[in-house]
């Protein structure tokens, strides 16, 4: 039988085991996101031991503790329950689907991590940033358990939820629990892959720039296209005072008035500028 605390693991047992329904073998990804930085203003990572504190001995942090709370800067883990015991860090509505016991069994992993959270003067925006230390030991003993590897829903790589209860009633493998019925909580928003050959597979184009700090309205991505159409448009005013300083060329021979030149240029410049300002600390589309 496979060990029932992972090796390696401090044991910090908040009783309350309960055995899982039975079916195929899930493990669900979380992040603790307990702050929230931006990338204009980061927050250094909360301290490990504060977690540990939470859901080992805290009466509201034992009734959602995870199976395992994972440090991915350092490479430590705490567990609290057993695997074979379901842990209550899902959402799970009386007469609904099952979540926390939908599997023989399924292994909750609280990582801690935040998006921007800064650890030892560096800022990481996701959790496949980070040193992900002691992930091959974590997954090797969530595979002990017979969990494949595998995700139904798609390997995350942004903070959208996708939830099936078909696929996850039938399907055994990794879930976010942005995939998981009856919950609504969008972690963990990447999460480091089964073998280097997937190291890439992250998509980089829009999903990638979906997160939303918490005084940021929008996304990056939307930022980027409204940036693009200011150049455009900057660009198009451009030539047209190109056109304009032709034609005044045009008539350097002639008999004009040099102030009424002046006040051609003055207005055409005026024209044609488009304040272009990107900043990290303004990230207001069409300001």
């Amino acid at each position: 039988m496979p060990d029932l605390w992972m090796p390696g693991a401090t044991r910090l047992d908040v009783g309350d085991h309960a055995p899982t329904d039975g079916g195929p073998a899930k493990a669900i990804a979380h992040i603790t996101w307990d702050d929230n930085g931006t990338a204009a203003k980061p927050i250094p990572l909360e301290p490990y031991e504060n977690l540990v504190g939470y859901f080992g001995r805290n009466d509201a942090g034992k009734k959602a503790a995870p199976h395992i709370l994972w440090d991915p800067f350092v490479g430590r883990f705490t567990q609290f329950v057993p695997a074979d015991s379901r842990s209550k860090s899902l959402a799970d509505s009386a007469g609904g689907t099952r979540t926390n016991r939908a599997g023989s069994v399924v292994i909750q992993i609280e990582t801690l991590f935040f998006p921007y959270c800064q650890w030892n003067g560096k800022t990481y925006a996701r959790l496949v940033d980070t040193p992900c230390k002691g992930w091959p030991e974590l997954l090797a003993w969530v595979r002990s358990w017979g969990v494949p590897d595998t995700w139904p829903m798609g390997r995350p790589t942004n903070f959208n939820s996708n939830r099936s209860e078909a696929i996850w009633a039938s399907k055994g493998g990794w879930y976010a629990h942005a995939h998981v019925p009856e919950n609504d909580h969008q972690d963990p928003g990447s999460w480091p892959a089964f073998d280097a050959s997937q190291e890439d597979d992250m998509p980089t184009p829009r999903d990638l720039w979906a997160y939303k700090g918490t005084d940021v309205p929008y996304d990056a991505y939307a930022y980027l296209l409204d940036s693009n159409r200011r150049i455009i448009a900057l660009s198009t005013q451009v030539a047209a005072l190109s056109a304009t300083v032709g034609t005044l060329a045009d008539k350097l021979g002639e008999d004009v008035d040099t102030a009424e030149v002046v006040a051609a240029v003055k207005a055409a410049i005026a024209a044609a500028v488009v304040k272009v300002d990107v900043t990290v600390d303004d990230l207001t589309p069409g300001a």
